[in-house]
């Protein structure tokens, strides 16, 4: 519309300029030559009428135009800012819901995943495996009880020297175990035990002697026989002796397991000949983590 106004007020200034160029030119065919105006006079009558054309009617739309496109890039921006904020907004919005969310779900997570800890904890108080004491000589002569190793994550093997190879594979993969563990410094350091079955033979000599073999902190049980009795049937071990040969010499059946004890001094997890060292030490690194102290010091 205002494009139109422009262009009919500019065709209207341009009619009335040619209109009083026609009348001049008319007049000047009858006035005498004296009187007709020069070319220079005309010039000048049509700079003023222009003028005055330009000064009786607005400019036409081209200056209205720039001051609309510029009226419309004025606004340009501020929505662009507008809307950016509203994306911030949704965006902050999202995170917050999303994070709560996340926080509910890891608290419902780590709660559910402690319930079945402490269950599995009065479970093992409830079962009569390892909940007895023992009294036993190390390898070097010194008296021992079960209270000396609370508060250390303690791997357990029943054995004997005389083994020809069961029991040193198992010590071996126990020991390996053991150092591997060691290499994690967030992990707190395991002590392993090797308890005799055959008091017998294995004396505080013959267990010195054999544990060197191992890991440096192995520690090797004995005693009587009914100590070493005693500190089996705590842990359900079965351990027999069969029959001797020309030389004396027999092996003992009895029963293959490494036992992990947590810090507590409850049995936690068993691990039997099928079990390799680097899955026994996943075993192990899980139970570190969701262990939870069940008795106050």
């Amino acid at each position: 519309m205002l494009r139109l106004r422009g262009l009919k007020w500019h065709v209207m200034s341009w009619s009335i300029l040619r209109s009083t160029t026609r009348e001049i030119t008319k007049l000047s065919h009858h006035m005498p030559k004296a009187m007709s105006p020069s070319c220079r006079a005309l010039k000048k009558t049509h700079q003023s009428l222009f003028r005055t054309s330009a000064q009786c009617f607005p400019p036409p739309l081209f200056g209205e135009q720039r001051a609309f496109y510029s009226q419309d890039s004025s606004k340009t921006p501020n929505s662009g800012s507008s809307a950016r904020i509203k994306l911030r907004t949704r965006l902050f919005v999202t995170l917050l819901f999303g994070g709560s969310i996340i926080g509910t779900w890891w608290y419902v997570y780590q709660e559910k995943e402690q319930r079945i800890q402490m269950q599995r904890l009065e479970q093992l108080k409830k079962v009569a495996v390892g909940q007895g004491d023992f009294h036993l000589l190390d390898h070097t002569g010194q008296r021992r009880i079960k209270r000396d190793f609370l508060g250390h994550w303690v791997l357990l093997y029943f054995g004997f020297t005389h083994c020809p190879d069961i029991c040193p594979d198992e010590l071996d993969k126990m020991t390996n175990v053991v150092r591997i563990l060691d290499k994690d410094p967030s992990l707190p350091p395991v002590q392993p035990l090797f308890i005799t079955v055959d008091p017998e033979r294995d004396d505080v000599a013959a267990m010195a002697k054999y544990v060197k073999d191992f890991h440096p902190r192995l520690v090797g049980l004995t005693g009587t026989a009914e100590e070493v009795m005693h500190a089996g049937r705590d842990y359900r071990v079965y351990a027999s002796a069969g029959p001797k040969d020309e030389d004396g010499d027999y092996i003992v059946d009895h029963t293959i397991i490494i036992y992990l004890v947590n810090p507590d001094g409850l049995f936690l997890d068993y691990y039997n000949r099928m079990k390799n060292d680097a899955q026994i030490v996943e075993s192990i690194r899980d139970h570190m983590k969701k262990y939870v102290k069940l008795f106050p010091d």
